[in-house]
């Protein structure tokens, strides 16, 4: 089928594309340059005319990102601007055109930032998102199962976890630069668990719920399926670049106290704190299985990265 991809250059998107043509379908890339549809910008505004022609499913990845170091005035116009009210105005375009099946791409964050103590996080827990972007994500979830109700257009929902891989940038890419370097990291008394998705998994997804008849309609978690923590992520980081990853015992309270003293408490709370997902409906209902494990991921991330 035809399928159009927003943010089909970045660091999700261009993976997609790649999955969706690997499975013979034809992609629309949604660009600010080059070829494609091209867009300045998606928000409440965006003009979507010519969008859709032969177009079956659309995948939506673009967002305006969670940013450590917002300084908009108010962020959470911000991200409702892009997240909320961009994506309610690409899917009633899309519905309008005809086009039979939506996947919009949210987040994890628009249930919460932590799993409860012992638990998990699955499709039918309250969301409670804390912050802009996840609230943004939240609601436009909300926007988008309204259009599906008022016009009959499927609606997939996707929430991943922190997505990894070839390309991965951010807080990810330091955290391999540091055990590459051989930097001591102070996280050895650290015992938490997280759920993760390496980004090849998360395009086998999205591909999936393209064409599968039964995701019409469903809310997925998709993850790798193991679950590791801090300190073992360094290790397993530390195996794929065939050195060991050097960790420190400082205790958990003083590495908190730390953030708090910097104003990195959210920082510290991440690499500190559990989010653990059960990513099991998917596997269930559809019969996905993710491609590639967490350690073949991790290996091909460190040989793209270290030859970047």
């Amino acid at each position: 089928m035809k399928v159009l991809v927003t943010g089909a250059t970045g660091f999700v998107g261009r993976e997609t594309t790649r999955a969706l043509s690997a499975a013979g379908h034809q992609v629309s890339p949604v660009v600010r340059a080059g070829e494609g549809f091209r867009v300045a910008g998606i928000d409440g505004n965006t003009d979507w005319s010519g969008a859709f022609e032969g177009v079956q499913a659309v995948i939506h990845l673009a967002a305006r990102v969670h940013q450590m170091d917002d300084r908009s005035a108010d962020p959470l116009a911000a991200f409702r601007a892009v997240n909320t009210a961009g994506a309610e105005r690409l899917a009633r375009a899309a519905a309008a055109a005809g086009v039979l099946r939506f996947v919009f791409v949210s987040s994890v964050k628009a249930v919460g930032e932590a799993s409860p103590p012992d638990g998990v996080i699955d499709e039918t827990t309250l969301p409670r998102p804390t912050d802009p972007y996840g609230i943004s994500k939240f609601e436009a979830e909300q926007a988008l199962l309204k259009i599906a109700m008022d016009t009959g257009m499927q609606v997939v929902i996707v929430r991943p976890p922190l997505v990894y891989g070839p390309g991965v940038s951010a807080n990810f890419r330091a955290l391999v630069r540091a055990v590459a370097h051989g930097w001591p990291l102070p996280l050895a008394c650290v015992r938490n668990r997280r759920s993760l998705v390496a980004v090849g998994n998360l395009a086998d997804a999205l591909r999936c719920c393209v064409e599968h008849p039964a995701a019409a309609g469903r809310t997925y978690f998709v993850t790798d399926g193991e679950d590791v923590g801090t300190a073992e992520l360094c290790r397993r980081i530390g195996r794929a670049l065939g050195r060991p990853a050097r960790l420190l015992p400082v205790p958990v309270v003083l590495l908190r106290l730390a953030g708090t003293l910097t104003g990195r408490s959210a920082a510290v709370d991440r690499l500190t704190g559990s989010l653990v997902l059960d990513g099991s409906r998917i596997r269930r209902e559809l019969g996905w299985q993710p491609p590639q494990t967490m350690d073949e991921a991790l290996k091909a991330m460190v040989a793209a990265e270290c030859a970047s």
